[in-house]
């Protein structure tokens, strides 16, 4: 599990998405509590995979970009003081459950139909039976209201 100071060795978990998570998660945390802020939540996201990627967790590097040294050595503790100023500037709105939730539309639009039908899948499978209840209650309402737009 990820920690407060530096680039903790990361724990071992089924799979480095479920670890990368976790370091998601705190940085999350890290902004809703106003230890610093972010512009966006695809900022807050790329912070944590970083430092994921820091731990060790086995992640791709970003998209367009190769594997560098740079990511396992040392960070400069000037740069690491400038970068942590300039979040600290930064407000927390981008850690909003309407912001983060905003990210995971466009993202889940990008990866195509199949993957929303898949991932709304599988969140039927772990909400159980009132979770179940209440997005089928949702699910109905969404209906009625398009069709009486129509």
């Amino acid at each position: 599990m990820p920690g407060k100071r530096g680039a903790k060795p990361a724990k071992k978990q089924a799979l480095p998405s479920t670890q990368a998570g976790e370091y998601v998660r705190e940085e999350i945390e890290h902004v809703r509590k106003g230890e610093h802020g972010a512009r966006s939540a695809k900022q807050i996201i790329a912070i944590g995979l970083s430092r994921a990627r820091r731990a060790g967790v086995d992640i791709p590097p970003p998209p367009g970009q190769k594997a560098t040294k740079a990511t396992r050595r040392k960070p400069d503790p000037a740069r690491s003081k400038a970068t942590q100023a300039a979040l600290e500037r930064e407000g927390t709105s981008a850690a909003s459950h309407e912001s983060l939730s905003r990210q995971a539309r466009g993202s889940a639009k990008r990866r195509g139909p199949g993957s929303l039908s898949r991932a709304a899948a599988k969140a039927v499978r772990t909400k159980g039976a009132e979770g179940l209840h209440q997005a089928a209650m949702k699910a109905a309402k969404t209906r009625a209201r398009r069709t009486a737009g129509e």
